[in-house]
């Protein structure tokens, strides 16, 4: 699975836990997400109340904004096809576009903290990846 897939399916990861957490109560993911604290403001700035991207981004190590039922990365966005809450995590098939390309995915994502989540690829290689809510 190529990078850009693997951070499509952590955009989608969150959108699905908007919906869902490890627990029965829906939990707000709302914001800016980042593989990193430390990378924070380097990924994210705000102004006029409106989070965006910086400029150089994706030289961070990634992020994703989620606002509402949207999820969005520095070149993708993504759409949930389904999902099933399975106990502690969430299984998700989703479409995601980089604008010249769209694929399928599945994933798992797992809330594992407040404002922290795991997010795995389900493919040929697993991969898991922590994120971070960025307090922006």
């Amino acid at each position: 699975m190529s990078t850009s897939n693997c951070f499509a399916a952590a955009l989608l990861a969150v959108l699905a836990s908007l919906f869902y957490s490890a627990s029965t109560h829906a939990t707000d993911l709302n914001g800016a997400w980042a593989s990193d604290a430390s990378v924070c403001s380097k990924v994210f700035v705000k102004s006029n109340n409106r989070i965006s991207f910086t400029p150089d981004a994706e030289l961070y190590g990634g992020g994703f904004l989620v606002q509402g039922d949207r999820a969005t990365g520095t070149f993708q966005k993504c759409d949930i096809k389904s999902m099933k809450d399975d106990g502690a995590d969430v299984h998700l098939i989703a479409s995601c576009s980089t604008g010249v390309e769209v694929s399928t995915l599945k994933f798992t994502v797992k809330v594992v903290g407040h404002d922290q989540i795991t997010v795995s690829s389900n493919g040929a290689v697993n991969i898991t990846t922590p994120y971070i809510r960025c307090p922006i």
